[in-house]
């Protein structure tokens, strides 16, 4: 599947940025699953350079900064994308338990994915978190039939609702209230499978949203999206998105992997200035017929 990928973000200040520094993560990853070409930057005010990076996780991030006082910033991403057909890889049947004690005997494993299992800037658990999770993650049940039973139970028993929380919302909190949005599930998630020994990490992308039947896609209705990905011995990390109750295929777009959204935000940033800000985000994934 091939499509048009654009992603415009608006600033917009109350008073005068006289000094803006901005890191951006926003440019999809090539691998055997997709491939990306025409990858394109355009800001306004425009910078003198854009240094572009690869990190520690191996997403490619761009950094700029501007010096000139501005009341507005707009960053406009576009590139075409082909998402693979994905090979069917043989199920390992390996349960919970036996995968766990791989994790923790099996040296080279372990140190592979040991930041994985560990708690992170928005990712930690408590007893009510652990519990949560041993009601799917059972030690003699398979290990990706678990992880399924996971994402169903959070798709099932939680609501989607946009400004419900924020970034800084605690996994408790979501736990309790049982609403939140796809970066809530996907923490979520996360958590539930390090606090039994499971390595897991945040995968940060897009999704085609289809619209109504006989209604046109408007312009911008697309969004930025986040799922999971998990460690199965001998499968690899494999990908599921809680938000939606499946495994990701076509519809799915990767722009970088981390251990939770700190790692990944699309766009974060230094002002220098006072007062308050809007942000205005659209996103279009228009497949290319």
């Amino acid at each position: 599947m091939k499509y048009n990928l654009k992603h415009k973000t608006i600033y917009t200040y109350v008073n005068e940025v006289h000094n803006y520094q901005s890191i951006l993560c926003l440019q999809p990853r090539n691998s055997e699953k997709q491939k990306c070409t025409n990858f394109k930057i355009e800001i306004e005010p425009a910078p003198s350079k854009i240094y572009s990076r690869t990190d520690y996780f191996g997403n490619i991030q761009h950094y700029f900064s501007l010096h000139e006082s501005h009341k507005s910033l707009k960053v406009v991403v576009s590139s075409e994308i082909e998402v693979l057909n994905n090979l069917v890889q043989p199920l390992n049947p390996i349960t919970c338990e036996e995968a766990r004690q791989k994790f923790r005997n099996d040296l080279e494993l372990k140190i592979q994915v040991l930041q994985y299992q560990l708690p992170s800037q928005f990712i930690s658990w408590d007893e009510e978190i652990v519990a949560f999770a041993e009601t799917c993650l059972i030690p003699n049940v398979s290990l990706f039939e678990a992880v399924l039973d996971l994402i169903k139970k959070i798709f099932t028993e939680f609501q989607f609702k946009s400004g419900a929380t924020n970034v800084n919302t605690p996994l408790k909190t979501v736990l309790k209230e049982r609403k939140g949005v796809c970066q809530d599930f996907s923490h979520l998630a996360i958590a539930s499978l390090r606090s039994v020994g499971i390595p897991a990490r945040y995968v940060s992308g897009y999704i085609e949203t289809l619209p109504p039947k006989g209604k046109v896609k408007l312009e911008g209705s697309d969004a930025s999206h986040a799922w999971i990905s998990v460690y199965i011995p001998e499968m690899g990390w494999c990908e599921f998105d809680p938000t939606n109750n499946m495994i990701p295929q076509q519809r799915h777009i990767v722009t970088a992997y981390g251990r939770d959204f700190a790692d990944v935000s699309p766009m974060k940033g230094i002002i220098f200035s006072s007062g308050d800000h809007k942000v205005k985000v659209e996103v279009d994934v228009i497949p290319v017929v």
